[in-house]
Protein backbone atom coordinates (compact mmCIF):
# COMPACT_ATOMS: atom_id res chain seq x y z
CA UNK A 1 0.00 0.00 0.00
CA UNK A 2 1.28 3.42 -0.96
CA UNK A 3 1.80 6.28 2.05
CA UNK A 4 -0.56 8.38 0.34
CA UNK A 5 -3.43 5.74 0.43
CA UNK A 6 -2.12 4.18 3.68
CA UNK A 7 -2.51 7.77 4.97
CA UNK A 8 -6.18 8.10 3.82
CA UNK A 9 -7.08 4.09 4.79
CA UNK A 10 -9.03 3.68 8.51
CA UNK A 11 -6.87 3.43 11.67
CA UNK A 12 -7.70 -0.51 11.76
CA UNK A 13 -7.43 -1.88 15.17
CA UNK A 14 -4.60 -4.16 14.17
CA UNK A 15 -2.63 -0.83 13.36
CA UNK A 16 -3.64 0.22 16.89
CA UNK A 17 -1.99 -3.23 18.21
CA UNK A 18 1.23 -2.10 16.48
CA UNK A 19 1.13 1.46 17.33
CA UNK A 20 1.06 0.16 21.06
CA UNK A 21 4.44 -1.58 20.56
CA UNK A 22 6.39 2.01 20.17
CA UNK A 23 4.78 2.75 23.86
CA UNK A 24 6.05 0.88 26.27
CA UNK A 25 4.32 1.78 29.37
CA UNK A 26 1.14 0.25 27.75
CA UNK A 27 3.01 -2.95 27.93
CA UNK A 28 3.02 -2.57 32.11
CA UNK A 29 0.05 -3.70 34.77
CA UNK A 30 -2.03 -1.53 37.45
CA UNK A 31 -2.59 -3.43 40.43
CA UNK A 32 -2.30 -6.60 38.81
CA UNK A 33 -4.23 -5.80 35.72
CA UNK A 34 -3.54 -5.15 32.10
CA UNK A 35 -2.72 -1.38 31.95
CA UNK A 36 -6.00 0.49 30.62
CA UNK A 37 -4.42 3.82 29.77
CA UNK A 38 -7.67 6.40 29.86
CA UNK A 39 -6.32 9.84 30.57
CA UNK A 40 -4.63 10.50 27.96
CA UNK A 41 -6.51 13.89 27.77
CA UNK A 42 -4.46 14.90 30.79
CA UNK A 43 -1.31 12.92 29.94
CA UNK A 44 -0.82 11.30 26.77
CA UNK A 45 1.81 7.92 26.62
CA UNK A 46 5.12 9.08 24.58
CA UNK A 47 6.52 6.20 22.36
CA UNK A 48 10.07 5.82 22.13
CA UNK A 49 11.06 8.30 19.52
CA UNK A 50 10.19 11.07 21.50
CA UNK A 51 12.17 10.02 24.46
CA UNK A 52 15.28 8.63 22.16
CA UNK A 53 14.99 12.59 20.29
CA UNK A 54 15.20 14.01 23.71
CA UNK A 55 18.17 11.57 24.93
CA UNK A 56 19.91 11.73 21.14
CA UNK A 57 19.95 15.72 22.09
CA UNK A 58 21.45 15.07 25.20
CA UNK A 59 24.18 12.93 23.84
CA UNK A 60 25.56 14.36 21.04
CA UNK A 61 24.45 18.18 20.76
CA UNK A 62 23.74 19.80 24.43
CA UNK A 63 24.71 23.41 23.92
CA UNK A 64 23.25 26.72 24.58
CA UNK A 65 20.93 28.27 21.36
CA UNK A 66 21.17 31.49 19.82
CA UNK A 67 23.91 31.72 22.21
CA UNK A 68 27.67 30.87 20.55
CA UNK A 69 29.26 30.22 17.62
CA UNK A 70 30.97 26.91 18.37
CA UNK A 71 29.59 23.89 16.54
CA UNK A 72 27.49 22.31 19.54
CA UNK A 73 26.00 25.80 19.90
CA UNK A 74 25.24 25.96 16.07
CA UNK A 75 24.01 22.30 15.90
CA UNK A 76 21.73 22.86 18.77
CA UNK A 77 20.65 26.14 17.35
CA UNK A 78 19.85 24.23 13.93
CA UNK A 79 17.65 21.64 15.67
CA UNK A 80 16.00 24.16 17.72
CA UNK A 81 14.99 26.14 14.76
CA UNK A 82 14.08 22.82 12.80
CA UNK A 83 11.41 21.96 15.54
CA UNK A 84 9.87 25.74 15.33
CA UNK A 85 9.32 25.52 11.78
CA UNK A 86 7.60 21.39 11.93
CA UNK A 87 5.66 22.15 14.75
CA UNK A 88 3.97 25.53 12.55
CA UNK A 89 4.13 23.51 9.62
CA UNK A 90 1.84 20.59 11.37
CA UNK A 91 -0.84 23.99 12.21
CA UNK A 92 -0.59 25.26 8.94
CA UNK A 93 1.93 28.38 10.65
CA UNK A 94 5.00 30.22 9.35
CA UNK A 95 7.85 29.49 12.01
CA UNK A 96 7.95 33.11 13.13
CA UNK A 97 4.47 32.94 14.24
CA UNK A 98 5.59 30.21 16.95
CA UNK A 99 6.49 30.81 20.26
CA UNK A 100 7.56 27.78 22.44
CA UNK A 101 6.37 28.23 26.22
CA UNK A 102 6.54 26.35 29.46
CA UNK A 103 2.65 24.75 28.70
CA UNK A 104 -0.29 25.96 27.06
CA UNK A 105 -1.05 27.91 30.76
CA UNK A 106 2.05 29.82 30.50
CA UNK A 107 1.10 30.61 26.50
CA UNK A 108 -1.92 31.85 27.92
CA UNK A 109 -0.54 34.06 30.60
CA UNK A 110 1.97 35.25 27.86
CA UNK A 111 -1.02 37.08 25.79
CA UNK A 112 -2.64 38.24 28.69
CA UNK A 113 0.27 39.66 30.27
CA UNK A 114 1.23 41.12 27.34
CA UNK A 115 -1.66 43.15 26.46
CA UNK A 116 -1.43 44.07 30.27
CA UNK A 117 1.94 45.89 29.49
CA UNK A 118 0.10 47.19 26.81
CA UNK A 119 -2.26 48.85 28.97
CA UNK A 120 0.87 50.45 30.82
CA UNK A 121 1.72 52.31 28.03
CA UNK A 122 4.53 49.20 26.69
CA UNK A 123 5.54 49.32 23.65
CA UNK A 124 5.02 52.36 22.39
CA UNK A 125 2.61 53.29 19.53
CA UNK A 126 2.71 49.98 18.02
CA UNK A 127 1.02 48.35 20.91
CA UNK A 128 -1.33 51.30 21.72
CA UNK A 129 -4.54 49.58 19.99
CA UNK A 130 -4.56 46.33 22.21
CA UNK A 131 -4.41 48.55 25.77
CA UNK A 132 -7.33 47.61 27.75
CA UNK A 133 -9.21 49.67 30.38
CA UNK A 134 -12.29 50.52 32.10
CA UNK A 135 -15.53 50.11 29.98
CA UNK A 136 -14.28 47.17 27.43
CA UNK A 137 -14.80 43.73 28.07
CA UNK A 138 -13.33 40.13 27.75
CA UNK A 139 -15.63 37.29 27.21
CA UNK A 140 -15.12 33.75 27.84
CA UNK A 141 -17.67 31.02 27.73
CA UNK A 142 -18.78 28.76 30.94
CA UNK A 143 -16.63 25.29 28.59
CA UNK A 144 -13.16 27.07 29.28
CA UNK A 145 -11.04 25.20 31.52
CA UNK A 146 -9.53 27.23 34.47
CA UNK A 147 -5.87 28.02 32.46
CA UNK A 148 -8.43 30.05 30.11
CA UNK A 149 -10.25 31.77 32.57
CA UNK A 150 -8.44 32.86 35.33
CA UNK A 151 -5.53 34.52 33.16
CA UNK A 152 -8.59 36.48 31.67
CA UNK A 153 -9.90 37.69 35.60
CA UNK A 154 -6.80 38.69 36.32
CA UNK A 155 -6.42 41.36 32.85
CA UNK A 156 -9.89 42.05 33.86
CA UNK A 157 -8.83 43.15 37.29
CA UNK A 158 -5.30 44.76 36.59
CA UNK A 159 -7.23 46.76 33.77
CA UNK A 160 -10.70 47.78 34.97
CA UNK A 161 -11.95 45.81 32.12
CA UNK A 162 -15.36 43.48 32.48
CA UNK A 163 -15.54 39.85 32.09
CA UNK A 164 -18.11 38.47 30.34
CA UNK A 165 -18.89 34.71 29.57
CA UNK A 166 -21.23 33.11 27.11
CA UNK A 167 -23.40 30.51 28.59
CA UNK A 168 -24.41 26.79 28.16
CA UNK A 169 -27.62 24.88 28.03
CA UNK A 170 -28.18 21.96 30.22
CA UNK A 171 -26.30 19.60 28.00
CA UNK A 172 -23.28 21.91 27.79
CA UNK A 173 -23.83 23.40 24.24
CA UNK A 174 -23.02 27.20 24.49
CA UNK A 175 -25.97 29.51 23.55
CA UNK A 176 -24.79 31.26 20.61
CA UNK A 177 -27.83 33.37 20.34
CA UNK A 178 -26.64 34.85 23.90
CA UNK A 179 -23.72 35.38 22.48
CA UNK A 180 -24.19 38.25 20.14
CA UNK A 181 -25.82 39.89 23.26
CA UNK A 182 -22.39 38.73 25.10
CA UNK A 183 -19.82 39.86 22.61
CA UNK A 184 -20.20 44.01 21.50
CA UNK A 185 -18.43 46.97 20.29
CA UNK A 186 -16.94 46.84 24.06
CA UNK A 187 -15.27 43.80 23.73
CA UNK A 188 -11.36 43.57 23.00
CA UNK A 189 -10.67 39.44 23.61
CA UNK A 190 -12.51 36.58 22.93
CA UNK A 191 -11.23 33.64 24.51
CA UNK A 192 -12.63 30.24 23.88
CA UNK A 193 -11.74 26.48 23.78
CA UNK A 194 -11.83 24.24 20.82
CA UNK A 195 -12.75 20.97 21.77
CA UNK A 196 -14.08 21.06 25.63
CA UNK A 197 -11.69 18.83 27.88
CA UNK A 198 -14.98 17.62 29.79
CA UNK A 199 -17.68 17.11 26.89
CA UNK A 200 -15.30 16.44 24.52
CA UNK A 201 -17.42 18.28 21.84
CA UNK A 202 -15.91 20.80 19.51
CA UNK A 203 -17.14 24.61 19.98
CA UNK A 204 -18.56 26.25 16.86
CA UNK A 205 -15.43 28.41 15.79
CA UNK A 206 -16.42 29.97 13.22
CA UNK A 207 -19.34 31.57 14.55
CA UNK A 208 -17.79 32.61 17.49
CA UNK A 209 -14.56 34.40 15.32
CA UNK A 210 -17.62 35.91 13.16
CA UNK A 211 -18.83 37.41 16.18
CA UNK A 212 -15.57 38.80 17.26
CA UNK A 213 -14.58 40.07 13.81
CA UNK A 214 -17.54 42.02 13.92
CA UNK A 215 -16.79 43.26 17.43
CA UNK A 216 -13.01 44.44 16.45
CA UNK A 217 -11.63 41.68 19.17
CA UNK A 218 -9.35 39.35 19.56
CA UNK A 219 -9.17 36.04 19.60
CA UNK A 220 -7.45 33.61 22.01
CA UNK A 221 -8.10 29.96 21.10
CA UNK A 222 -7.42 27.13 23.41
CA UNK A 223 -6.81 23.95 21.01
CA UNK A 224 -4.97 21.48 23.60
CA UNK A 225 -7.78 19.02 23.33
CA UNK A 226 -7.99 20.04 19.60
CA UNK A 227 -4.76 20.05 18.06
CA UNK A 228 -3.64 16.21 19.36
CA UNK A 229 -6.59 15.05 17.92
CA UNK A 230 -8.12 16.92 14.94
CA UNK A 231 -6.19 18.19 11.84
CA UNK A 232 -6.15 21.97 12.77
CA UNK A 233 -5.23 24.81 10.28
CA UNK A 234 -4.83 28.17 12.06
CA UNK A 235 -5.12 29.91 8.54
CA UNK A 236 -8.85 27.99 7.99
CA UNK A 237 -9.82 28.65 11.94
CA UNK A 238 -8.68 32.53 11.48
CA UNK A 239 -7.57 32.94 14.71
CA UNK A 240 -5.38 35.65 16.43
CA UNK A 241 -3.77 33.45 18.77
CA UNK A 242 -4.01 29.90 19.69
CA UNK A 243 -2.20 27.51 22.48
CA UNK A 244 -1.18 23.68 23.02
CA UNK A 245 0.59 21.74 24.74
CA UNK A 246 3.28 19.14 24.11
CA UNK A 247 2.41 16.65 26.73
CA UNK A 248 -1.16 16.11 25.64
CA UNK A 249 0.25 15.44 22.10
CA UNK A 250 2.75 12.60 22.45
CA UNK A 251 5.69 14.98 23.79
CA UNK A 252 7.28 15.43 26.90
CA UNK A 253 6.15 18.07 29.64
CA UNK A 254 7.92 21.36 29.44
CA UNK A 255 6.80 22.37 26.56
CA UNK A 256 3.67 24.60 24.87
CA UNK A 257 3.25 26.37 21.86
CA UNK A 258 1.70 29.71 21.29
CA UNK A 259 0.73 30.64 17.91
CA UNK A 260 0.46 34.30 17.19
CA UNK A 261 -0.44 36.03 13.81
CA UNK A 262 2.64 37.64 13.14
CA UNK A 263 1.68 41.53 13.32
CA UNK A 264 -0.03 41.13 16.91
CA UNK A 265 2.99 39.58 17.86
CA UNK A 266 5.49 41.94 16.33
CA UNK A 267 3.11 44.85 18.32
CA UNK A 268 2.70 43.51 21.42
CA UNK A 269 5.02 43.87 24.42
CA UNK A 270 7.07 41.24 26.05
CA UNK A 271 5.60 39.17 28.88
CA UNK A 272 9.01 37.37 30.76
CA UNK A 273 11.87 39.59 30.17
CA UNK A 274 15.81 38.64 30.42
CA UNK A 275 18.61 37.44 28.28
CA UNK A 276 18.10 36.17 24.81
CA UNK A 277 14.76 38.51 23.65
CA UNK A 278 16.86 41.88 23.41
CA UNK A 279 19.13 43.86 21.23
CA UNK A 280 20.48 46.33 23.26
CA UNK A 281 21.04 46.72 27.19
CA UNK A 282 22.05 49.88 28.54
CA UNK A 283 21.57 50.89 32.53
CA UNK A 284 18.94 53.21 31.10
CA UNK A 285 16.72 50.99 29.13
CA UNK A 286 16.77 48.11 27.00
CA UNK A 287 15.36 47.35 23.48
CA UNK A 288 13.84 43.94 22.12
CA UNK A 289 13.98 41.65 19.52
CA UNK A 290 11.69 41.13 16.90
CA UNK A 291 8.98 37.65 18.01
CA UNK A 292 9.15 34.95 18.45
CA UNK A 293 12.57 35.57 20.57
CA UNK A 294 10.66 38.76 22.35
CA UNK A 295 9.12 36.22 24.00
CA UNK A 296 11.32 33.11 24.58
CA UNK A 297 13.85 34.94 27.54
CA UNK A 298 16.22 32.83 28.88
CA UNK A 299 17.55 29.40 28.48
CA UNK A 300 14.83 28.12 25.74
CA UNK A 301 13.19 24.45 26.00
CA UNK A 302 15.33 22.97 24.07
CA UNK A 303 15.39 19.30 24.39
CA UNK A 304 11.34 19.56 24.89
CA UNK A 305 11.34 21.07 21.10
CA UNK A 306 13.24 18.51 19.81
CA UNK A 307 11.11 15.59 21.29
CA UNK A 308 8.03 17.93 20.70
CA UNK A 309 9.40 17.80 17.04
CA UNK A 310 9.45 13.85 17.26
CA UNK A 311 6.18 13.55 18.15
CA UNK A 312 4.28 15.79 16.13
CA UNK A 313 6.16 13.62 13.17
CA UNK A 314 4.92 10.75 14.46
CA UNK A 315 1.39 11.84 14.75
CA UNK A 316 1.80 13.28 11.06
CA UNK A 317 3.19 9.80 9.36
CA UNK A 318 0.25 7.76 11.07
CA UNK A 319 -2.40 10.72 9.57
CA UNK A 320 -4.26 13.06 11.42
CA UNK A 321 -7.25 12.53 9.62
CA UNK A 322 -7.16 8.88 10.57
CA UNK A 323 -6.41 10.38 14.12
CA UNK A 324 -9.57 12.19 14.25
CA UNK A 325 -12.09 9.49 12.39
CA UNK A 326 -10.50 6.76 14.82
CA UNK A 327 -11.05 9.07 18.43
CA UNK A 328 -14.42 9.94 16.64
CA UNK A 329 -15.73 6.17 16.90
CA UNK A 330 -13.58 5.91 20.26
CA UNK A 331 -15.80 8.39 21.63
CA UNK A 332 -19.15 7.27 20.35
CA UNK A 333 -18.52 3.55 21.52
CA UNK A 334 -17.35 5.56 24.77
CA UNK A 335 -21.03 7.27 25.23
CA UNK A 336 -22.94 4.92 23.38
CA UNK A 337 -21.92 2.21 26.23
CA UNK A 338 -21.73 4.30 29.16
CA UNK A 339 -25.51 5.62 28.15
CA UNK A 340 -26.52 2.37 28.09
CA UNK A 341 -26.02 1.66 32.01
CA UNK A 342 -28.14 2.10 34.63
CA UNK A 343 -27.61 4.89 36.89
CA UNK A 344 -24.98 6.28 35.06
CA UNK A 345 -25.24 10.31 33.24
CA UNK A 346 -22.95 11.41 30.74
CA UNK A 347 -22.37 15.02 30.75
CA UNK A 348 -22.79 16.85 27.84
CA UNK A 349 -24.54 15.87 24.61
CA UNK A 350 -25.36 11.92 23.34
CA UNK A 351 -24.09 9.73 20.47
CA UNK A 352 -24.19 11.36 17.14
CA UNK A 353 -22.39 15.00 18.10
CA UNK A 354 -19.65 16.01 16.78
CA UNK A 355 -16.45 14.63 19.43
CA UNK A 356 -12.93 13.30 20.08
CA UNK A 357 -12.57 10.09 21.77
CA UNK A 358 -13.48 11.64 25.34
CA UNK A 359 -16.64 11.40 27.83
CA UNK A 360 -17.16 12.47 31.29
CA UNK A 361 -19.95 11.01 33.60
CA UNK A 362 -21.24 10.94 36.84
CA UNK A 363 -22.54 7.41 38.63
CA UNK A 364 -25.85 8.27 40.49
CA UNK A 365 -25.07 7.52 44.33
CA UNK A 366 -21.40 7.38 44.09
CA UNK A 367 -18.78 10.08 43.99
CA UNK A 368 -16.48 9.86 41.24
CA UNK A 369 -13.43 9.86 43.57
CA UNK A 370 -14.76 6.66 44.58
CA UNK A 371 -15.35 5.69 40.72
CA UNK A 372 -12.03 6.30 40.04
CA UNK A 373 -10.75 4.46 42.94
CA UNK A 374 -12.83 1.35 41.39
CA UNK A 375 -11.49 1.38 38.10
CA UNK A 376 -8.17 2.07 39.50
CA UNK A 377 -8.11 -1.30 41.42
CA UNK A 378 -9.17 -3.43 37.95
CA UNK A 379 -6.46 -1.80 36.18
CA UNK A 380 -7.81 1.19 34.07
CA UNK A 381 -6.76 4.98 35.00
CA UNK A 382 -9.10 7.36 34.54
CA UNK A 383 -9.58 11.03 35.42
CA UNK A 384 -11.64 12.18 38.01
CA UNK A 385 -11.98 15.72 39.57
CA UNK A 386 -13.51 19.01 38.42
CA UNK A 387 -11.00 18.50 35.76
CA UNK A 388 -10.18 22.37 35.80
CA UNK A 389 -13.39 23.59 34.96
CA UNK A 390 -15.54 24.25 37.55
CA UNK A 391 -17.91 26.67 36.36
CA UNK A 392 -18.99 24.17 33.76
CA UNK A 393 -19.49 21.52 36.52
CA UNK A 394 -21.53 23.82 38.84
CA UNK A 395 -23.46 24.87 35.56
CA UNK A 396 -24.19 20.87 35.22
CA UNK A 397 -25.21 20.52 38.63
CA UNK A 398 -21.88 18.50 39.61
CA UNK A 399 -18.68 18.85 42.13
CA UNK A 400 -16.64 15.90 40.21
CA UNK A 401 -17.46 13.60 37.46
CA UNK A 402 -15.10 10.92 36.06
CA UNK A 403 -13.34 11.03 32.92
CA UNK A 404 -12.32 8.81 30.34
CA UNK A 405 -9.87 10.16 27.45
CA UNK A 406 -8.45 7.72 24.88
CA UNK A 407 -5.73 8.26 21.91
CA UNK A 408 -4.13 6.20 18.65
CA UNK A 409 -3.27 3.97 21.11
CA UNK A 410 -6.91 3.31 22.80
CA UNK A 411 -8.44 -0.53 21.51
CA UNK A 412 -11.96 -1.37 21.36
CA UNK A 413 -11.08 -4.19 23.58
CA UNK A 414 -10.10 -1.68 26.40
CA UNK A 415 -13.01 0.39 25.87
CA UNK A 416 -15.53 -2.86 26.77
CA UNK A 417 -13.06 -3.53 29.74
CA UNK A 418 -13.79 0.11 30.95
CA UNK A 419 -17.63 0.16 30.23
CA UNK A 420 -18.21 -3.39 31.98
CA UNK A 421 -16.12 -2.00 34.95
CA UNK A 422 -18.66 0.96 34.87
CA UNK A 423 -21.61 -1.54 35.10
CA UNK A 424 -20.30 -2.76 38.41
CA UNK A 425 -19.63 0.10 40.32
CA UNK A 426 -23.50 1.08 41.64
CA UNK A 427 -23.70 -3.15 42.74
CA UNK A 428 -19.67 -2.86 44.66
CA UNK A 429 -21.26 0.44 46.54
CA UNK A 430 -24.17 -0.81 47.14
CA UNK A 431 -26.36 1.28 45.45
CA UNK A 432 -28.48 -0.78 43.79
CA UNK A 433 -28.70 -4.53 44.62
Amino acid sequence: MSNASALSSPLSEDEVLRIRNDFPLLATELNGHPLVYLDSGATSQNPLSVMEAEQEYYEQRNAAVHRGAHTLAVAATESYESARSTVASFIGANAEEIVFTSNATEALNLVAYSLSNASLGRGGDAARPYALGPGDSIVVTELEHHANLVPWQELAARTGAEIRYIPTDDDGALLLERAAAVVDGSTKVLAFTHVSNVLGTLTPVAELVGLARAAGALTVLDACQSVPHLPVDVGALDVDFMVFSGHKMLGPTGIGVLYGRSDHLSALPPFLTGGSMITTVTMEGSDYLPPPARFEAGTQRISQAIALESAVNYLAETGMGRIAERGSALGERLVGGLESIDGVRVLGPGTGSERIGLAAFDVDGVHAHDVGQFLNARGIAARVGHHCAQPLHRRLGLTASTRASTYLYTTMEEIDAFLAAVAEVRSYFGVVR
